[in-house]
């Protein structure tokens, strides 16, 4: 199969560009910063930016018919929603969000016509909890989850299928800023969220990239891979503490776990 991957110079997007290509399949690494890609064993390497239509619409071009993609391109944003500027959250929208969409809207008419194609959207736990701190973030996967939810209804009659991916603490991950400190007011929450990631599992239960690659090589490769798929003990066992618990039970338990008191 014929795959392209948007992000792929670092971390999810990088070990998925590898896992893919062993597994025998043509893959086409995209990112921002081509210099990322160099080291893949890919079949082409090529320059996207997913907020782009016209960098979008060239690396197209270049790809080829294609069989699958994977939305991994994505940036992390943190700081407290009161004072958080607008202009960077709408970046995030534009690269997590609207930048999955912008790309499948280049190739799903051709694949609907075909009758076939598969789309993976590398969401995040955070696409199904928020947290605090990281609301940009959080809106942008939980809007992803509802858009790739929403193409899995419009597009499976199609013989299109639509899949997410939901890691949880992956380390290295993606690349991101020392984000928006906001007022001196929010400092202790800063302080107590701080790691909050790893201690959900600890050292140990923190998830390498590669095991998300595998996750997401599967996903192509297997019709019935269901529509969300978690990917790490601590994305399972929050995902399955919210399935069961109310808002306020869940609240209490992630407190407790976490040790935070804010």
């Amino acid at each position: 199969m014929r795959i392209l991957i948007t992000g792929a110079g670092r971390a999810i997007g990088a070990a998925t560009a590898v896992e893919l290509a062993r597994a025998g399949h043509e893959v086409v690494a995209t990112a921002r910063e081509t210099a990322l890609l160099e080291p893949l064993p890919v079949a082409r390497r090529l320059e996207l930016d997913v907020t782009d239509a016209a960098s979008i619409r060239r690396a197209l071009d270049r790809a080829g018919e294609l069989d699958a993609i994977v939305n991994n391109a994505a940036v992390s944003e943190k700081g407290p929603l009161e004072s958080f500027p607008l202009s960077r959250l709408r970046a995030v929208l534009e690269t997590n969000t609207l930048g999955p969409l912008a790309v499948l809207q280049a190739v799903l008419p051709g694949w609907r016509v075909r009758g076939s194609g598969v789309v993976v959207n590398v969401s995040s736990v955070q696409g199904r909890v928020a947290t605090p701190l990281e609301g940009p973030y959080c809106a942008s996967k939980h809007a992803l989850e509802a858009l790739s939810e929403t193409l899995h209804y419009e597009l499976g009659h199609f013989g299109i299928r639509v899949v997410l991916i939901e890691p949880g603490y992956i380390a290295p991950g993606m690349k991101s800023t020392d984000g928006v400190r906001g007022d001196d007011a929010y400092r202790p929450l800063w302080d107590q969220w701080d790691g909050a990631d790893g201690r959900l599992t600890g050292a140990a239960g923190r998830t390498d990239p590669t095991v998300v690659a595998r996750a997401i090589r599967a996903a192509i490769e297997d019709p019935a891979t269901p529509r969300r798929v978690p990917v790490g003990a601590d994305a399972r066992a929050v995902l399955e503490a919210r399935a069961h618990l109310t808002d306020e039970q869940f609240e209490a338990a992630m407190r407790q776990t976490l040790g935070v008191t804010w």
